[in-house]
């Protein structure tokens, strides 16, 4: 990653973080449009061009209302890691700040705000003949063989990836075999390093039964808003199906559908199933995130108290300046 300025001469920063459908775009669009923002957007999956519909990327009338930064930034056949991305964010944050506007980092991928807030776990440089043999190794063996292989060298990675997400898993297994440590022993000794922007960290939260009710009407509105069909024009453009952007929750799914590896019912089932158990591992890693504020649907659905927090946290470097 690149090198940074002093801490004091950087933008101060909001951070709108939850799990995936607890209401963010809706709270990042009105606290923009409230306190004169934008949006540096941490998402995984809506850096990708293309993939518009299962990313649940701000609409054009929310676009008018809060410019969102780090949208399709990314071809599909692209990785994009943490520390590209938060590249690319420090850039957005810089070009924001010299028009006077405010930044509002709004997302759920937490391993990116970590990169950008905190800085990431050191790690080697890649070497490129290991990462060739193991890209050999997941196309004669499959991922799933791959995936057990770093079961039995670091279990804790294992189990936060999916056995179809070539990219981390292919990192994973680098980091471990030329350190000869657990890539997720690295990632836990580095913590919560101190801060390289001065920020204030706001988290949404719903009642579990709540936000398992919205992630199966979301699911289940995009399979039938033109998931298929988003999915089905990415292929005729000759975006090949082990693409990482592919690898993402609900495009995995519409593709096993697609090449008849499942059924609808079953590929929209397990769609649901695994956003669900994605949105409790996003929960459980805010939890650990220290001086995080965490408001609930009260606050979501009415964010004027969410508003009124980001812009006495702004106003004072507005007053200090």
């Amino acid at each position: 990653m690149k090198a940074r300025a002093s801490e004091e001469a950087r933008p101060r920063l909001v951070v709108l973080a939850g799990p995936t459908a607890v209401g963010k775009t809706a709270v990042a669009v009105e606290l923009c449009h409230r306190l004169g923002a934008e949006v540096v957007g941490a998402d995984s999956v809506q850096v990708y061009r293309g993939l518009d519909i299962g990313s649940a990327k701000p609409t054009p009338a929310e676009m008018a209302l809060a410019p969102h930064h780090l949208v399709d930034v990314a071809e599909p056949d692209e990785a994009m890691s943490a520390a590209r991305w938060a590249d690319l964010a420090e850039a957005a944050i810089a070009e924001i700040d010299a028009r006077g506007r405010r930044v509002l980092v709004a997302g759920g991928t937490g391993l990116y705000i970590k990169a950008l807030i905190f800085g990431l776990a050191p790690a080697p440089a890649v070497d490129r003949d290991l990462r060739a043999g193991l890209q050999k190794d997941w196309d004669r063996l499959g991922g799933a063989a791959l995936h057990a292989r770093l079961a039995d060298l670091d279990p804790a990675s294992a189990a936060r990836l999916h056995p179809a997400d070539r990219q981390r898993i292919i990192r994973a297994l680098e980091v471990c075999l030329q350190t000869g440590r657990p890539f997720s022993e690295s990632q836990r000794s580095h913590g919560f390093a101190r801060p390289r922007y001065p920020h204030l960290f706001l988290g949404l939260e719903r009642p579990r039964a709540e936000l398992n009710a919205r992630i199966d009407q979301r699911c289940r509105d995009m399979w039938r808003g033109g998931l298929i069909k988003e999915v089905r024009g990415l292929l005729a453009q000759g975006l090949s199906p082990e693409a990482p952007a592919l690898a993402s929750l609900g495009y995995r799914q519409a593709l096993a559908f697609i090449r008849g590896e499942m059924d609808e019912a079953t590929a929209l089932a397990e769609m649901v199933s695994r956003t669900k158990a994605y949105a409790k591992r996003q929960f459980t890693w805010f939890r650990a995130v220290p001086g995080i504020n965490w408001f609930s649907p009260t606050a979501i659905d009415d964010p004027a108290g969410l508003a009124a927090r980001a812009g006495e946290f702004w106003s004072l470097k507005d007053m200090a300046s």
